[in-house]
Order: C-alpha cells, then structure tokens, then sequence
C-alpha cells in the first residue's frame, strides 16, 4: 500500500489516460511484469510454492514475493468439526515489514480481507478435491493452505491465488489403506466371558451367524512426502485484477498505480479441459461505483485476460513437475 499526493495520483492517471498509455516501466495497459515461480520451497509441508513479480533481475529485490504452503492432518468425522470427504481450511498472513507504514490492526484488517476472499473460493464445496477421504464416515483429511505476505510491491491478489494454485498443484495426498482388527475366536470368547453383555441391545435373528465386517482403522502405504497429486487441478481459479478508470482499464498495477485508482474489480476464473470457463468469484475493491453495463464488459476482457494467466501458470506448472520429479529420478540414477 502506498500514500501518494494529489499532484501524483493526476499524473499517473493522465500518463495512464494518453495516447499511447505511459507507465513508468514502459508496459503497456495489459502487460505484466516479470512473473517467477517455483514449488517445493518447504520441505515439511506436503505441497508448496512461491510466486514474484516484478523481482529486480540484477539483484532479486524488490517485487511482490508470496509463498504458500499446504499441509494435510487428519481429522475425526462426527466427533469434531471434520467432514466426511475432507475440508479445506485457507489464511493469509503478512509480514509487518510488507506494509511498515500499518498499524497492527490495519494489518489484521488486511490479512483477515485476504482470508475471507481466499477461503470462500478454494474451500467451497463444488471444488473440494475428491481424494481428502479416508475412511467414510469416520477419518478424512483436512488441508491447511497457509499464505504468507513477505512483500507487497502491486498485483497481490493474483500473485495470492498463483502462489495457492501451485502449492495445490504440487501437494500429494498419502495413500492409505483400510485395517481391520479382529480377535481370535478363544480370545473372543474369553473376553465375552469376562464381562457383562446387554443381551437386549442385540437385535436380529439368532440364526444369523454373518459377521458384520467393519474398518476400523488405517495404514499409509507410502512415505508422508509421497502419494497422489490432489484431486481437481482443473477447477482451481486463477485470479485477475482490472484497475479501473473513467475509460480504460489495466492490468498488474504497480504500488503507485494503485494508489491512483479508484477502483478495483478482481476476477476469479477456471478453465476445465470439458466445459466452458467458469466464473468462481469476482469482487470491487475501492470508493467509486460503476454500472452493470461497464461490469459486463469487463467480465468479458477478464475472461480473455484470465485464460492467458492460466495457460501460461499451467505451462509452468507442468515444467516444475518434470523438474522435481522425472529428472531429479534421473540425476538420482545417473550418479
């Protein structure tokens, strides 16, 4: 966030406004800055990732810089707040050094903004991934995603959702296996035996000599750092943000840009392979007022604008699987 006079904010807005649009990085309206990516930045967490832009190339400072980390537990059903087939829990933490000039309660504000839009689009119900069950009815996991805010320099709602959606892209959910307990027939007998039996809380026929087979618990096969990737990459949203003015729009605004404008309209797409892309949210940020007129068409330039983030974090994404899968196996055997 930054404070900029009045003689500023009319300068950038007119720079913005000319023909052909100035920005002090020489970008045009829809160009981003220099986007970085890389997951598996924590070790212990079962996926994750960190996202800049528009990081000084010289030196790697400045920029906006996130990083997200998602980390799996397990949870009881029905005695708790767990979820038969799991549930996702996100927050965003900032650094104080990313905005020196909050109070701690603007920067609690803040995070909990952050939180609210994170958590009512990753964590609703029609995007949940289908593998955070273990036993129906009784064990699934629940997934923390934890974003931190080390530094703010423009465009942080997307560089959030980027961060998210790598870290998501790059957990893997441990494989389990069901366990079943069973006792020996003489050890069953001499427990039966050696206490007291409701014989009326027993109901059915006494012909009925089935046993009813129940898990009871569960194994994991593979090592906690191992398993399969999560369920529903395809549904994930990427976030796109339109700064608005009187007659024109533009994207990833750097902190002066932003201070400039008087409004914002954050769009969040996904692009499944079979169905048309869907609009997972989408919210105004800011003092002025548009029209619904104006909110459709943008809906429209951001749909476009969107599909192009995702393609290019896709391609991304794919590069960072072989990177830390395939060849580090074959670095691995070529030793």
């Amino acid at each position: 966030m930054s404070s900029i006079s009045k003689a500023e904010k009319a300068y950038i807005q007119s720079s913005l406004l000319s023909n052909p649009p100035l920005r002090t990085d020489g970008r045009g309206l829809t160009d981003f800055r220099t986007v970085a990516l890389e997951s598996g930045v924590a070790p212990l967490a079962n996926g994750s990732a960190r996202v800049s832009i528009g990081k000084n190339a010289y030196d790697g400072g400045g920029g906006t810089e996130v990083v997200a980390a998602a980390k799996l537990e397990v949870e009881s059903v029905g005695d708790g707040e767990g979820v038969d087939g799991g549930r996702v829990i996100c927050s965003v933490s900032c650094s104080p050094t990313a905005y020196p000039l909050l109070s701690s309660n603007a920067l609690d504000d803040l995070q909990h903004d952050m939180t609210s839009l994170l958590h009512a689009t990753l964590s609703h119900p029609t995007i949940r991934p289908k593998n955070l069950s273990i036993l129906p009815g009784k064990k699934s996991w629940l997934l923390n995603l934890d974003v931190i805010v080390f530094s703010d320099a423009g465009n942080i709602f997307d560089a959030i959702f980027m961060a998210a959606r790598a870290a998501l892209w790059d957990t893997k959910v441990p494989r389990t296996r069901s366990v079943q307990y069973r006792a020996k027939k003489s050890d069953r007998k001499d427990a039966t035996q050696a206490m007291d039996v409701d014989e009326a809380a027993h109901v059915g026929s006494a012909l009925d000599t089935r046993e009813t087979v129940q898990v009871s618990d569960f194994e994991l096969p593979d090592y906690w750092d191992e398993g399969e990737p999560l369920d529903g990459r395809q549904a994930w949203p990427v976030c796109l943000t339109l700064n608005l003015l009187p007659i024109t729009h533009f994207l990833d605004a750097t902190l002066q840009e932003e201070a400039s404008v008087p409004l914002k309209f954050l769009v969040l797409y996904s692009f499944p392979s079979d169905a048309a892309p869907l609009l997972r949210s989408m919210r105004l940020i800011g003092t002025d007022v548009t029209d619904l007129v104006q909110v459709k068409s943008l809906l429209k330039d951001g749909e476009k604008y969107a599909r192009n983030v995702w393609t290019a974090l896709e391609g991304k994404l794919k590069d960072e699987d072989l990177r830390r899968n395939q060849k580090a196996r074959e670095r691995f055997l070529n030793r």
